[in-house]
């Protein structure tokens, strides 16, 4: 059984011959074009090497907008394949292997990545205390991976680099499925810590004319109904992206590179939104990741403006004590990581069009109004602030409402 978050189009026709004789009726293509659209399907195999029981998550992303770490992309959609039907009657402790099939049908043309993990339900194996999965879509607080999950993709079988699966035209001219994918899971890609879940302390306006503006990030644990999130410290983690197992330095500031990396986003200030709208970014108001093709332009630092909507970010780093930087500093090699019970983040008085994050165009001045805060761990996972969790939204999905969850960054 699969789960899809893409809408699903379907179509009917019936036609009849009324008399022996008679011609069919001429079939001409609709102006509708979502009619028109050629689409296929990327179905494969899901081949599981662990001791981890529960429903395996297959997420499918545009490679042009890979997920974090490397990137900020969303899935485009996803499937479940149930833990009974992948695992059947094995016994705990059995890494398997264990196969299943999966599909995405109604797949347009282009080139995709594949994710996934294996949402443990410890219950399963006979752990005391145990949990059930826990991976629900249609919130970001409960749809990534938490510790214990374990982590899965579609890789190249000698270089273990991710896939790229390509859906394109044949020779025929026709639009061609892309089969035989083979998404892997194993125990070595196990998700080592929960979500970076977080409060802010300092204060929530914002007045770039003042300078930078200082905050803290507080690791919040939530226990409560269907979420199960975070941990007693955040992790800082050295950068070692080219794994020579030193850290890098790629600002060249005599200082390691850190995860997670921050990120303070502007939302969405269009008036009349519901309290769940609110929580979209600017230019991005149905959250599928992919910029509005209209939404608000700021001129650029030179006046300029590519008239274009912009994805609006405001300059922010990390600003871990010295004590913090010398405990790090002590390791000759990875892992370098420390955990801790706070982190210091600087949020300066510029912003950027990070549009094209290869090009970051810093932009004239700050633009006013609310924005959020987003951290980044190097496994990929993330916490953003504000969420679902809000009191003013959280009661009507179900969820533990926590005040903390609905701070947002104010300019005026």
């Amino acid at each position: 059984m699969s789960l899809s978050s893409s809408k699903t189009l379907v179509g009917l026709a019936l036609a009849s011959v009324l008399a022996t004789g008679c011609e069919p009726p001429p079939v001409v293509p609709t102006a509708d074009q979502r009619q028109n659209q050629q689409l296929s399907r990327i179905e494969g195999q899901v081949v599981v090497q662990s001791q981890a029981r529960g429903n395996a998550i297959v997420l499918l992303y545009d490679a042009a907008r890979p997920p974090p770490p490397q990137g900020s992309g969303r899935p485009l959609s996803f499937t479940v394949i149930p833990a009974q039907k992948l695992f059947g009657p094995a016994a705990p402790g059995s890494s398997g292997p264990f196969t299943a099939p999966f599909s995405f049908s109604l797949v347009a043309p282009g080139r995709y990545l594949l994710r996934g993990f294996i949402d443990a339900d410890t219950c399963l194996t006979g752990a005391t205390p145990c949990h059930g999965p826990d991976f629900i879509p249609w919130f970001s607080i409960t749809g990534e991976p938490n510790a214990g999950d374990v982590g899965g993709a579609a890789v190249d079988p000698v270089t273990r680099v991710p896939r790229v699966v390509e859906v394109a035209a044949g020779p025929d001219g026709a639009l061609q499925a892309a089969s035989g994918v083979i998404v892997s899971f194993s125990d070595s890609s196990t998700v080592p810590t929960e979500r970076p879940a977080f409060r802010v302390e300092g204060g929530s306006r914002f007045d770039p004319s003042e300078g930078s503006k200082r905050l803290d990030l507080v690791p919040l644990r939530v226990q409560e109904g269907v979420v199960s999130a975070g941990h007693p410290g955040l992790v800082v983690r050295c950068v070692d992206d080219n794994g020579d197992g030193f850290p890098d330095d790629a600002n060249g500031d005599g200082q390691p590179d850190l995860w997670p990396r921050v990120v303070v986003r502007k939302l969405t200030g269009w008036p009349g939104l519901s309290e769940a709208q609110q929580l979209a970014d600017e230019n991005d108001l149905d959250r599928d990741g992919i910029l509005d093709a209209v939404g608000a332009d700021y001129p650029r630092d030179d006046g300029t403006s590519d008239g274009l909507p912009d994805q609006v970010v405001l300059a922010a780093v990390l600003a871990p004590d010295p004590a913090l930087m010398d405990a790090l500093l002590e390791y000759d090699e990875s892992p370098c990581v420390e955990v801790v019970p706070s982190l210091r983040v600087v949020v300066q008085p510029q912003a950027l069009d990070v549009r094209d994050p290869l090009k970051r165009m810093p932009l004239q001045s700050v633009p006013s109004g609310r924005y959020a805060i987003t951290l980044v761990q190097f496994t990929g996972q993330t916490w953003r602030v504000p969420n679902e969790l809000s009191p003013t939204l959280a009661p009507e999905d179900g969820l533990p409402p926590v005040e903390s969850q609905s701070f947002v960054l104010e300019v005026p």
